[in-house]
């Protein structure tokens, strides 16, 4: 074969031919079996492997803004990648190098254990004063440290809390609502009451009582002093007068101004009572609702003065608005008293 000229070479290497060339051989099967398994990474691993590849195609810059990482991280990432070691990229332990060690003898804990078996509710700082006492140099925090670790090495056993459950009183007339009368159709067949503390000024407190029909949304609201059973069977009286219609049924919550004189005034008056199982405020929704209107849209704005009877007039004449002027979505938008007018019981919400 003739000798290539150096000129001739050049413009082979420019057009890409005489160049050299790679042979690659196929792996035999028998040496494919006996290479080691590429590493199961974790997710957090393969989202970095996938970033610095995204990297090294396309810039840091646009890795960071494609997987939301700042281009400072990525550049840390790429410093410990190791393509032969794919678990370079793994997160590491951030465990301190160097971590705190115990600077307290065995005595010196001998000592606060037992003195805390000895007093087992007493708390670090009165456990340094008595250490004091005994002659021991322990500041609060170094007792407060040896109790934890002596917690964590189940040497300390704490006493187990006992909680005293008071019994619950004996409601001889109130009863859990019966699932037939949960969704009433029938104006008055269930009034939600409730009452809600009020502090109008410093030293002033106000107890509103607010009862709603669940139906019509017709609502009655009452202000007194304090909560008693002897406000809260005035309030009844109030209640059965300034409904538009008889009163069926009364659901409270377990308060004790629903007991006593209140129960028997209901089961006088042929009026049924239910009572709401323990924390379930969710069950008298309609007249928690109306407790945050009428802060809202009454005392909120209410700047008048607040002795009994000025306040309680300006509360009715809101109630009279509630019930006369003011929509309600509930009802279609329609003020309570035109909803009974309007007999379209069969558009409540409930």
């Amino acid at each position: 074969m003739a000798k290539q000229s150096k000129r001739n070479r050049r413009r082979m290497h420019q057009t890409g031919m005489g160049g050299g060339f790679t042979v690659v051989r196929r792996v035999p099967i028998r040496v494919q079996r006996g290479l080691p398994n590429a590493p199961t990474l974790s997710i957090e691993a393969t989202f970095r492997l996938l970033c610095i590849e995204h990297a090294a195609r396309r810039g840091v810059a646009d890795a960071a803004l494609a997987f939301k990482t700042p281009g400072s991280t990525i550049y840390r990432w790429r410093t410990r990648y190791r393509p032969d070691d794919l678990t370079s990229l793994e997160p590491r332990s951030r465990r301190p190098k160097r971590t705190r060690r115990t600077t307290w003898t065995a005595a010196q804990e001998d000592a606060v254990l037992v003195l805390r078996r000895q007093y087992p509710r007493m708390g670090k700082m009165p456990l340094q004063v008595l250490l004091r006492g005994q002659g021991g140099r322990l500041s609060a925090s170094m007792v407060g440290r040896i109790l934890g670790s002596l917690r964590r090495r189940d040497l300390l056993r704490e006493p187990h809390a006992v909680r005293v459950r008071k019994a619950r009183p004996q409601r001889p007339y109130a009863t859990r609502v019966p699932k037939d009368k949960r969704q009433p159709t029938d104006p008055g067949a269930l009034i939600q009451l409730d009452t809600m503390h009020l502090r109008p000024l410093p030293n002033v407190e106000r107890r509103q009582f607010t009862a709603i029909d669940v139906v019509s949304r017709v609502a009655v609201v009452g202000v007194r002093a304090t909560t008693s059973a002897g406000t809260a069977t005035a309030f009844l009286d109030e209640l059965v007068a300034r409904m538009p219609f008889p009163v069926q049924a009364i659901q409270v919550d377990g308060g004790s101004e629903s007991m006593a004189d209140f129960e028997r005034t209901c089961q006088a008056r042929d009026i049924a009572l239910y009572v709401l199982p323990p924390r379930s405020p969710k069950l008298n929704g309609r007249v928690e609702r109306l407790n945050g209107t009428a802060r809202r849209e009454f005392w909120e704005c209410y700047d008048g003065d607040l002795d009994l009877p000025t306040v309680q007039q300006a509360l009715r004449a809101w109630e009279a608005t509630y019930n006369t002027i003011r929509p309600h979505q509930a009802v279609g938008y329609e003020t309570p008293h035109a909803f009974l007018r309007s007999k379209k019981f069969s558009d409540v919400s409930n």
